[in-house]
């Protein structure tokens, strides 16, 4: 990982929130990252590899929480590659018991099966005691009632529900304690039996198990750290080292996408992976090279990556 600024790095961002067609529910983004970062290395904010007791990370992928990425594009932190983080679970009070079981246990579990270093838990919400301990990572379990509409969701391929609020609270704690975090969801004790219906197959990995921690903690055992730009050290990525952009054909109006253009930095828009936003590089009026799918944005950094252009 020592190498990544040398190499040819991209950055994949699948925004949370938006009805994505891909990227937009349960780690089903995750095949496509994946055969970007078999082209080279990629940035990807965590939501789109997060598959509930699932994960579509690897060590290619850098997993950067969304916070992290917007002042990343804006020069106001680098990254600086990290393995083997220490990591502390910060739990919402209003969780109830049984499920706050069920999520020691899938602690308890995820270090027994992949020997990741989780140094604790606190039931209260208090990070900086976790911090204290020598947290160098964050997990936040939060409370969420059902949302009346998750059918909508979980049947019909329509926006996740809270994925714009999980969001929000991972970004604040993201700028607040400046380390990596990711957000995993709660929910009643009701929910803690399985569910035999069938579901829309993108939103699957959410309906068969009753705790989504698993993905998080995977995600930020390498997850890279944010460093303020006065700290900054051989190795660390800025946005200097970053050679392409790959979004959503229709969701390009974000930071990444203006600094991308600010910078010089090819904008790839993939066509297939529709948002419900309508911000296509047309209606923005800014350059881009849209491509049908991942596997044609694939071929394009290979070609990019070997000094290949048309």
């Amino acid at each position: 990982m020592s190498s990544l600024t040398d190499d040819f790095l991209v950055s994949c961002i699948i925004p949370t929130g938006i009805g994505a067609s891909i990227g937009g529910f349960a780690g089903d983004a995750s095949p496509h990252v994946n055969l970007l970062s078999k082209v080279c290395p990629v940035i990807t904010n965590t939501n789109a590899v997060n598959a509930a007791v699932f994960s579509g990370i690897n060590e290619n992928i850098l997993y950067t929480e969304g916070w992290a990425l917007d002042e990343f594009f804006g020069r106001k932190i680098a990254l600086r590659p990290h393995k083997y983080n220490k990591i502390g679970v910060i739990f919402d009070e209003k969780i109830p018991e049984k499920t706050l079981n069920v999520h020691i246990n899938t602690i308890n579990a995820v270090k027994s099966t992949y020997g990741i270093n989780i140094i604790g838990y606190d039931s209260a919400g208090r990070a900086e005691e976790l911090i204290k301990k020598g947290a160098e990572a964050l997990a936040a379990v939060y409370y969420f009632e059902i949302p009346e509409n998750d059918d909508d969701y979980a049947l019909y391929g329509g926006v996740d529900p809270i994925g714009k609020r999980e969001a929000e609270i991972s970004h604040a704690l993201s700028e607040r304690f400046g380390i990596p975090v990711a957000h995993s969801p709660a929910f009643p004790d009701s929910e803690l039996v399985i569910s035999g219906r069938i579901i829309d197959r993108r939103a699957a990995a959410e309906y068969i198990t009753p705790t989504f921690l698993p993905c998080v903690l995977i995600g930020l055992y390498n997850a890279p750290h944010p460093v303020g730009m006065e700290k900054i050290k051989d190795g660390d990525i800025t946005v200097d080292s970053v050679k392409a952009v790959v979004m959503p054909g229709n969701c390009l109006d974000s930071p990444p996408v203006w600094a991308a253009l600010d910078n010089n930095i090819p904008v790839i828009a993939v066509m297939d992976n529709k948002t419900v936003l309508n911000a296509t590089a047309g209606k923005l009026g800014i350059e881009a090279t849209e491509v049908k799918n991942y596997h044609e944005a694939a071929g394009l950094l290979l070609a990019m990556k070997n000094g290949i252009y048309t």
